[in-house]
């Protein structure tokens, strides 16, 4: 799996730390405050959810619809990008394919340059922060760029903070944090009230958008047979950012197509439940160039349609992670998310949908080789998908092209995993085990083997252990198996024989009569 372009890899901006993935996972550990907030959303966005979802009836049926209508397109991508492109380019738009993430940036700012621009405003979008887009904008002498999404603002304002979350990037800031971060960069004086924040933010984003003169947004959907562009949006920042700057730029994900406006109406109606838990969020926006007769609306409408190693995707068994809508449910569902965080998975997508699609955009596992394994296979991100990705299926098929092709496993992990093959590939070697196996896992165990007992630590076990195996008995029990005498093989050939049955089920001869004459012979 390779998305190597021109000797570099083609998504070179998703790593968000340099740091080793078990140092994020401590760190995000020790951060108690975005654990419960991240606990806490997820608890909430499961009655929100479930409950809009219940309201449409058989939502079986519309997973299976919306997985059909991302399938479609994948399969006739190439056709359906040539519709769109063609229809915007009627419009008066333009269309710019970018293969690469530095392609799309440096695209976006020689517009920039062009048009002489001084203030950009930005609605949320995570394929600009996929192509590193606001900093090579602020490479431009005297442009000013400014984030207009309420959570991004926020982490803007904190030194550019990395998003902990798909929807709720700054689900991670207690509003405590949020006022100190106004009070030290805005001169904010008020409480930390979030609707007092709120109004304050609004003043100071108003003022923006009023001497915007670029506008750039990014895309939930584009309608390929008309060559608009769909927004999914609860503040109303990005119709602003759509109607007031005289030029527009859309940066969307090439997989980011429906054929027709019903299609759109069908998976807007199943993003805005499984984003956010509502029946449709507060502004359903559809934007193209501005005609003759509109009073607002952007002159000049640009678009830009990135791969960025998209297509290494294609025809493969990890095809299916490009039917994604982002809305993020997967997250909301996931015990190992609610565990590290987004930031502990080092991508700009967090969660089970980056632990699949981050190793595909980068083309390899060097980066992102541990995000497969961060997963407990539980399977509850497939089961909430609204189109019907088989998450937890494609972390499997990473963790084999890893293991199998990639040669990734070390050493160690080689070697156990030998030995365990072995001892269980043999019945001899098997039944030795089953013999020792109380006496040797006793001093990794929390719990004695009774049932009873269970609930209370011993106070004996062993934490430390080397290489592979202190992961697991630092934060799981091991528990302690049985006596040899008392196990289940023991235990099953003692009952079949009072059952008067052998062991493989056949019934013993009847020795009653027997033992009877020789009693009568004594």
């Amino acid at each position: 799996m390779s998305s190597m372009v021109n000797g570099k890899k083609a998504a070179q901006y998703l790593k968000t730390s340099d740091a080793p993935f078990l140092t994020r996972v401590k760190e995000s550990e020790q951060d108690k405050f975005a654990q419960q907030a991240v606990a806490k959303a997820q608890d909430a966005q499961w009655v929100k959810r479930e409950a809009a979802r219940q309201e449409l009836g058989n939502w079986e049926e519309w997973r299976n619809l919306g997985e059909q209508i991302r399938q479609h397109v994948i399969r006739y991508l190439p056709d359906y990008l040539e519709e769109f492109s063609d229809n915007v380019e009627k419009r008066g738009g333009h269309v710019f394919f970018a293969q690469t993430d530095d392609e799309a940036a440096q695209y976006i700012k020689r517009i920039a340059i062009e048009k002489q621009a001084k203030h950009v405003v930005k609605s949320k979008s995570m394929v600009t922060s996929e192509i590193n887009l606001d900093p090579v904008l602020m490479t431009v002498p005297g442009l000013e760029v400014l984030e207009t999404d309420l959570a991004e603002f926020i982490l803007e304002e904190d030194d550019w903070d990395q998003p902990t979350h798909l929807v709720f990037p700054a689900l991670h800031k207690n509003r405590e944090q949020v006022r100190q971060i106004f009070a030290k960069k805005l001169g904010y004086k008020g409480d930390n009230d979030p609707q007092h924040m709120a109004r304050f933010s609004r003043t100071v984003l108003r003022k923006h958008f009023l001497e915007a003169d670029m506008g750039i947004t990014g895309c939930n959907f584009a309608v390929a047979d008309t060559g608009m562009i769909n927004l999914v949006t609860n503040e109303g920042n990005a119709d602003l950012a759509m109607c007031i700057p005289k030029t527009q730029v859309v940066v969307m994900g090439m997989e980011r197509l429906v054929p027709t406006m019903k299609e759109a109406e069908t998976m807007d109606n199943m993003l805005a439940r499984s984003a956010v838990g509502q029946k449709l969020t507060s502004y359903l926006t559809y934007t193209s160039p501005r005609t003759g007769q509109e009073s607002d609306g952007p002159d000049d409408f640009y678009v830009v349609i990135l791969d960025n190693g998209r297509s290494n995707a294609l025809g493969t068994d990890f095809e299916p992670i490009l039917q994604c809508i982002r809305c993020a449910s997967c997250l909301n569902v996931c015990p190992i998310y609610r565990h590290i965080g987004g930031h502990g998975y080092g991508s700009i997508y967090p969660g089970p949908v980056g632990s699949v699609l981050s190793p595909v955009l980068d083309g390899g596992y060097d980066d992102f080789g541990d995000l497969p394994y961060a997963c407990s296979l539980c399977a509850a991100c497939t089961a909430t998908c609204p189109v019907k990705i088989p998450l937890h299926q494609l972390m499997i098929k990473h963790r084999k092209l890893m293991m199998d092709d990639e040669s990734k496993a070390g050493l160690i992990d080689d070697m156990v995993m030998r030995v365990v093959g072995l001892g269980t590939g043999h019945s001899s070697l098997f039944r030795m085990a089953l013999g020792v196996d109380h006496t040797m896992l006793a001093p990794l165990a929390k719990k004695e083997p009774e049932t009873a007992r269970n609930l209370f630590s011993n106070g004996k076990h062993v934490e430390w252990m080397p290489f592979v195996f202190g992961g697991w008995t630092q934060v799981r029990d091991l528990p302690d198996p049985p006596k040899h005498s008392e196990n289940f093989r023991s235990w099953f050939i003692r009952h079949k024989k009072e059952q008067g049955k052998g062991v493989d089920g056949s019934t013993l001869p009847d020795r009653t009569a027997e033992r009877a004459g020789k009693g009568a012979q004594a």
